[in-house]
Formats: C-alpha cells, structure tokens, sequence
C-alpha cells in the first residue's frame, strides 16, 4: 500500500485519488470512506444502527466497531428497532457473553433502552429520519472550508448540542453531543469531507439529490 500525506488531512493512494487521512491506508476502513460516511441516509433501521454503534465506540477507535459490525448486526436482529425494543433480562445476559460484539453490559442495555425510544419517536414524528433531519443545520451555520483544523477545532457543534439534549431529555442514552456529531457526520447530515478529498464533491452533490423526509 502506497500512500503519502499530501496537504493537512488530505492523503493520496496508489489510485491517485486524495481522501481524508483518517482511513489510514486500511483497506475496510477506506471503503467505508469511500462508500458510506458521509452519504446522506434516511432508512430508519440504519440510522438506528448508526447511533447504537457510535454509543458502542465510545471510548474506543470507529475502525474497531466496523470490523465487528456484522456481528453487531447479527447479536441485535439486523438493529430492527421494534424488535431489539422487546429484548429483555435473557437478552441482556446472551449479548455480554457474546465475543463477537462489545460486551459493555451499560451500552448493551443503553441499546434496548434506545430501540424503545426510537418506537416512540417513529410513531411520534412518522419515521426516525423525519425526526433526525430536522436537526439538519443551516448551510450558513457550516464553516467555509472544512479541513483538518477546523474538524479538530469542531468535536461538537451547536446543533450537535441541541440534537443530543432532545434525546436525553427523551430518554435516549450514550448519546452525548460528540457522538451525536459522529452520528451526523456518517450519516451525511453534514458534508465533513476535507476540501481536496474526492469524496467532498460527491457527497455535496449526493445531498443536492437527497429528498429529505
């Protein structure tokens, strides 16, 4: 694998194309660069998933959580929301047992807690993704140019902020407004890709497209 750091965040393969650095050559953790973060998502199940993992990786690397995504997906019926929501005590004790995922009996109940919680908000607002797109921030509220600096100057932003207090205060958990940036960022709430990644214009076109729910 060949690669080299081209400008602050910005690093070239052997392809030639510049990415955002933070794949670091891996070829999984590029694809999902390439594939998913950042492209925008309105199905309720993977927006589920996405907040219930970035709960999990707190504490630890995203690439961590990814390489065991599958088995995540396996240990919570696929994250269909209606289903884990009915999870109980046995449940509970399967999952801490299970290697395949992180056994963190907090983020594990935290999980079915939420899947209660996201029922809720389904039958409340008619899909999660009605409910999360809302908390779309306004172009003018984005930085200008979004690049090493300014991601790592960013952790959280005001919107993040507001969206996590909406859910503690519905009684969402592990939900703290770095993670909930996280969430945002994947899920391409907003558009995070360095200028000169050659995702960056993909995506803004991607969300040109997008009909919000």
């Amino acid at each position: 694998m060949v690669w080299e750091k081209q400008v602050a965040g910005i690093i070239t393969s052997e392809d030639g194309k510049g990415r955002c650095f933070w794949h670091g050559g891996l070829e999984d953790y590029r694809r999902y660069h390439d594939e998913e973060w950042g492209r925008p998502m309105a199905d309720d199940i993977r927006l589920f998933e996405k907040i219930c993992l970035e709960g999990f990786q707190s504490g630890l690397s995203w690439l961590t959580i990814l390489r065991k995504r599958e088995n995540f997906r396996a240990a919570f019926a696929g994250f269909d929301f209606d289903t884990v929501a009915q999870f109980g005590p046995d449940d509970v004790e399967r999952l801490v047992l299970d290697a395949g995922i992180i056994r963190h009996r907090g983020k594990i109940v935290s999980t079915i807690n939420n899947a209660k919680r996201a029922v809720e908000m389904r039958d409340e607002f008619g899909t999660l993704a009605k409910f999360f797109w809302s908390f779309e921030p306004r172009e003018e509220d984005r930085p200008a140019i979004m690049d090493l600096a300014t991601l790592c100057a960013n952790p959280t932003t005001p919107v993040s902020v507001t969206l996590s207090k909406v859910l503690k205060k519905r009684g969402w958990t592990f939900v703290g407004p770095t993670t909930v940036y996280a969430f945002m960022q994947a899920m391409g709430l907003v558009n995070d890709h360095f200028e000169g990644c050659f995702c960056q214009p993909e995506v803004a076109q991607a969300r040109l497209n997008f009909k919000r729910p």
